[in-house]
């Protein structure tokens, strides 16, 4: 797609969104496609599910938001889980540095928060915001309707999962972790390891085979992401080893951060 043709199309999205929410129709639409691009965005991450204001988009918006999310993420180049090489440690482990929604996995991760719903921050750079960003307003729709069944905020340690919609990945599996405040206590490390059991159980229940994790509550929530890492690799061990009849045969480590890098690589060579 070139960039006249992407702007046009952004413009077409701001516009829907705007006049689902006019509180934010006095911004000028920018002719620099990354500007406009960055205006759709956050007006995606202040957005509330539809059927909250009465208003619904148009199915144009749909079709034209698939349009633009898919030809961005080709543009940026889309990994193959399948194509990795396996972990010296483990043939069923993979590491893998790069921007998750990129990626094409039976399913990837999502660390979010109790809410289920996303980042509402305009252009915040967490995992959650990118996620539903490139997945499309979609998934917080879902999110939204599993939330409301449930009736209650989703707990620490268990995890739920969506259609990945736009991204590569066919699913994403979302997950809460612990906030870690001041000491890291033994209740973190069991919390952090149950995200990682929750996970795996309904990869395998959906019959996935291949599972994208990041590195969750390693960022704002401050788990230390040394110990973090060890957690991660130490307990999706024990699960394959004690569920060998699963469908999941392959597990990545998605890191974004050289240092987190560094970390799983150093445990991944054995």
């Amino acid at each position: 797609m070139d960039k006249h043709d992407l702007t046009e199309q952004l413009h077409f999205l701001i516009k829907c969104l705007e006049t689902e929410m006019p509180e934010y129709a006095g911004y000028a639409l920018p002719d620099d496609p990354k500007q406009a691009f960055d205006l759709y965005r956050a007006l995606c991450n202040v957005r509330m599910p539809s059927g909250n204001t009465g208003y619904i988009l148009p199915d144009d918006f749909y079709t034209v938001q698939s349009e633009v999310l898919k030809s961005i993420t080709e543009e940026k180049g889309i990994t193959e889980a399948a194509d990795l090489p396996p972990a010296r440690l483990d043939e069923r482990l993979f590491l893998w540095q790069g921007d998750i929604t990129t990626l094409r996995a039976d399913a990837i991760v999502n660390a979010a928060n109790s809410r289920m719903l996303g980042c509402f921050s305009p252009l915040h750079g967490c995992i959650d915001n990118i996620i539903h960003t490139m997945a499309g307003v979609e998934l917080r729709e879902t999110c939204c309707q599993i939330m409301k069944a449930q009736g209650h905020e989703e707990p620490t340690g268990s995890a739920k999962i969506t259609p990945g919609y736009n991204l590569p990945a066919r699913f994403v599996i979302h997950t809460v972790g612990p906030i870690v405040s001041g000491w890291l206590t033994g209740r973190d490390k069991e919390l952090l390891a149950s995200c990682y059991r929750s996970v795996l159980a309904l990869a395998s229940d959906h019959q996935l085979e291949s599972v994208a994790f990041c590195c969750i509550s390693t960022g704002v929530f401050h788990f230390p992401q040394d110990k973090a890492a060890e957690i991660a690799v130490n307990t999706v061990r024990s699960w394959l080893d004690a569920h060998p009849e699963s469908s999941v045969r392959r597990v990545i480590f998605n890191v974004f951060k050289d240092s987190d890098r560094d970390i799983y690589r150093n445990i991944l060579l054995g």
